[in-house]
């Protein structure tokens, strides 16, 4: 009966100290850490990160940094709606097109048309002399500076016995003669519209931004030869 005691306790010790040691774990099982590792759900997902590598997935994995990642890019402001816009001068038919594209596309902007006389050419010219003997004294002073493209205005105008010094397309072509008439030494010419065309038309367009502002510039590229300026 001691004996059979004795042989228990003995059992008893060893199995306590198997226990402890861990060598009864290995009866369970497969005794190495790859194989519990392969026994794990997406095993082949799991990744050994380096000691260099973990900070940097730490950083990853913060609040911060996925909010940095899922924040939206900044919007852009929108620019600021401009008070007034005028667009012209269009003719009747294409002031007919472009109201009609004006309205089909952006209905909420406000704008009115406005008459405009063209003025088809312009006059440089020196104002009447008061009479044919003072027209022609002047024009031998302008043949002294070497200007010989003029002549005397002679017709029933206010301009009667006053010189004209050329007829030209624009203002500022008009303005250029007048710099250089002054060069060569002619002080007191003047710039005059003559030979108003037909009327035409412009629109006025306010507060343009944003959404009408892009339909208005879409709108604009088939009207290429219009004008777009600042009005009040």
């Amino acid at each position: 009966m001691l004996k059979l005691i004795f042989w228990l306790l003995l059992l008893a010790n060893a199995a306590l100290f198997a226990a402890e040691r861990g060598y009864l774990g290995a009866l369970y099982s497969d005794g190495r850490e790859p194989a519990r590792v392969g026994k794990q759900l997406q095993a082949d997902k799991i990744k050994l990160l380096t000691a260099d590598a973990v900070p940097v997935a730490a950083a990853a994995s913060t609040p911060a940094a996925a909010a940095s990642n899922d924040s939206a890019p900044p919007q852009v402001a929108d620019v600021a709606p401009v008070a007034c816009t005028e667009i012209g001068n269009f003719n009747a038919a294409e002031a007919r097109r472009f109201s009609s594209q004006l309205a089909e596309l952006t209905p909420s902007i406000k704008f009115a048309r406005r008459d405009v006389q063209e003025v088809a050419s312009h006059m440089v010219y020196l104002p009447s002399l008061g009479s044919k003997e003072a027209a022609d004294k002047k024009a031998d002073d302008l043949r002294r500076l070497g200007i010989s493209d003029f002549f005397v205005i002679q017709d029933s105008s206010p301009l009667r016995f006053g010189i004209s010094l050329g007829i030209f397309k624009t203002d500022e072509a008009a303005q250029k003669q007048v710099a250089n008439l002054a060069k060569r030494g002619l002080t007191g010419a003047k710039v005059g519209s003559r030979n108003a065309s037909s009327t035409k038309v412009a629109f006025q367009l306010r507060d343009l931004g944003g959404a009408s502002k892009s339909a208005f510039d879409k709108i604009k590229a088939d009207f290429p030869a219009q004008e777009v300026r600042s009005c009040h």
